[in-house]
């Protein structure tokens, strides 16, 4: 059983464009671990040519929001796991085409639930789809005074100012190679 008695999932999805991830990704992760056996982590916008604007969300698609390619993602976010502890049996990572939803059973069977950080209109999308694809969303509301932004990682490091706090061990090396 998980917190509150609520009976523990075979199979959780967490979905996110990870440019890159972070620390608050990582949280997202371990509270999927805690509620289920596995995890599989969905990385969105795996391919440029799949990109497409979204009124809730205006740079999600621009190649200047997207310098990491889904390789060097799916790097990134398995050297966090295992820098964690994150046994690899416990996940899988794979593209997920957010904007696609007829690909989503090639990526993650029907019913899994998904869990989404809500912090703004965008998330709230995100719960909208998953809801409506028949992919039961687990939304977890979000600080927006607290949240840690991709963005800002990212322009930090073009400054050359402090950005290693927000990115956990093991990904740090890899984010730094891959942006510097």
């Amino acid at each position: 059983m998980t917190e509150g008695n609520t009976p523990r999932l075979p199979l959780v999805a967490v979905t996110g464009r990870f440019q890159p991830f972070h620390v608050q990704h990582l949280e997202l992760v371990r509270v999927a671990l805690a509620r289920a056996d596995r995890v599989l982590i969905g990385i969105t916008n795996p391919e440029a040519a799949g990109r497409r604007a979204h009124p809730a969300s205006a740079h999600r698609h621009l190649a200047v929001a997207n310098p990491l390619t889904y390789e060097q993602r799916r790097g990134i976010v398995a050297a966090a796991l295992e820098a964690d502890g994150v046994p690899q049996a416990r996940y899988a990572i794979a593209p997920f085409h957010l904007d696609e939803p007829e690909r989503w059973p090639d990526c993650v069977p029907p019913g899994t639930p998904q869990l989404v950080r809500v912090y703004s209109d965008w998330e709230r999308e995100k719960v909208r789809r998953f809801a409506a694809a028949g992919y039961p969303p687990i939304a977890l509301d979000g600080d927006a005074a607290t949240r840690v932004s991709g963005t800002e990682i990212r322009r930090r490091i073009a400054a050359g100012e402090p950005w290693e706090e927000w990115v956990p061990p093991g990904a740090r090396e890899r984010v730094a190679r891959c942006l510097a």
